[in-house]
């Protein structure tokens, strides 16, 4: 077969380069061989957890948070957009937030995972857990808590109690910031920052730490309050903590009547207007808008695959 580039030569396209001059006979056939070069897709992408849930002391922590635009979590630097290729499937998964006590769920994007936030401490045990952020220390009548660790370029640790009656929590972390350990005997740790980005088109906070809940042991002890980006707020004296916000991956507050749960994570992807998506087999919500010469499709829930075509 010649393809009327090079008289006498017979040239073979590969999946990176098809030199000279084809029919589109040629193409058809090579494509449906996959030996044709396809032109890249490059998707940018926020993926955020879901975050932890708060504590019968210590704040949720938030939901990881892993992105290509404005800013990513944990302080570290913008991740790469990935070179997708259309007509292939590949994973999405919206993390649902943790209930009280409980950590919340990993959100996916093709091999781009971030992990749910760590549950905030219950009162005299240092249970918090590990997260995309870490959830806040519980109040300790004898042992300063220390709060649980963040992922790296995710999220932020928890912040710590401190001893002394009638013994405050520490707030949950987010994805800028750590969560504030109690600054005194009379109020517990707020809920670390979360993480700003403009890949809607608009500047949106998400991944927000849930802050430390207020003692039983005085109405005097101030709750302390979430972070920016979805965090709820601990809890009054005998109350239920604070639900983080859905959708933004908040950590939840704690609360001596219970921690509150965490707010359910989210994955944003944006890519050129010329193509679109779809969820071959279903499972996933989501909405499209145009923002400039690109798509932005926001996942909300469920669990599936997606498509560019």
């Amino acid at each position: 077969m010649s393809n009327g580039g090079i008289i006498g030569v017979i040239n073979t396209p590969t999946q990176l380069v098809a030199s000279g001059v084809w029919t589109l006979n040629e193409v058809l056939l090579a494509r449906s061989q996959d030996i044709w070069p396809l032109v890249p897709l490059i998707v940018d992408y926020l993926v955020v957890a879901g975050g932890g849930g708060g504590g019968t002391g210590g704040g949720g922590g938030a939901g990881g948070l892993r992105s290509t635009v404005t800013a990513t979590g944990g302080g570290g630097t913008l991740e790469t957009a990935l070179t997708l290729t259309v007509s292939t499937n590949y994973t999405v998964t919206v993390g649902a937030g943790g209930a009280g006590s409980t950590s919340g769920n990993n959100s996916v994007f093709s091999t781009i995972t971030s992990a749910g936030g760590g549950r905030g401490g219950n009162t005299n045990a240092q249970n918090m857990a590990v997260g995309g952020s870490g959830g806040g220390a519980g109040n300790n009548s004898s042992v300063l808590e220390t709060g649980a660790n963040g992922t790296a370029n995710q999220g932020f640790k928890g912040g710590n109690s401190i001893l002394g009656t009638p013994y405050p929590s520490g707030g949950g972390g987010g994805a800028s910031a750590v969560g504030q350990t109690a600054p005194n005997v009379n109020q517990s740790g707020a809920g670390g920052a979360g993480v700003a980005s403009l890949i809607t088109g608009s500047s949106v906070t998400r991944a927000g730490g849930g802050g430390g809940h207020a003692s039983l042991f005085g109405t005097d002890v101030a709750a302390g309050a979430g972070g920016s980006g979805g965090g709820g707020n601990g809890g009054a004296p005998s109350g239920v903590g604070t639900a983080g916000t859905a959708n933004l991956g908040g950590g939840a507050g704690g609360g001596e009547g219970g921690g509150g749960a965490g707010g359910s994570g989210v994955v944003i992807l944006r890519y050129p207007n010329t193509l679109t998506i779809s969820n071959p087999g279903g499972g996933l919500t989501f909405t499209t808008a145009t923002v400039s010469s690109d798509n932005v499709t926001t996942f909300t829930a469920g669990t599936g695959n997606v498509s560019f075509a």
